[in-house]
């Protein structure tokens, strides 16, 4: 069985945008921590999270995140 971890390109998107984690996580109505714990893949955000990101960015949730294999 194939094991995946789920992987972002968020801090990517963000800085193509110029905003900062704090505003972002404004934007989004997150905390700066949950950005970052995000970012890091420290955590996974809920399917409502990463579509209201992706409005935030202006991107598809797919260009977002995105499935890796784990070896």
């Amino acid at each position: 069985m194939k094991v995946f971890r789920l992987c972002n390109r968020l801090k990517v998107a963000r800085a193509e945008k110029s905003l900062s984690q704090e505003k972002l996580a404004l934007l989004a109505g997150v905390t700066r921590q949950t950005i970052g714990s995000i970012e890091t893949g420290q955590y996974n955000p809920s399917a409502l999270l990463a579509l209201n990101l992706a409005r935030c960015l202006e991107k598809q949730v797919e260009d977002l995140f995105y499935l890796e294999e784990k070896p």
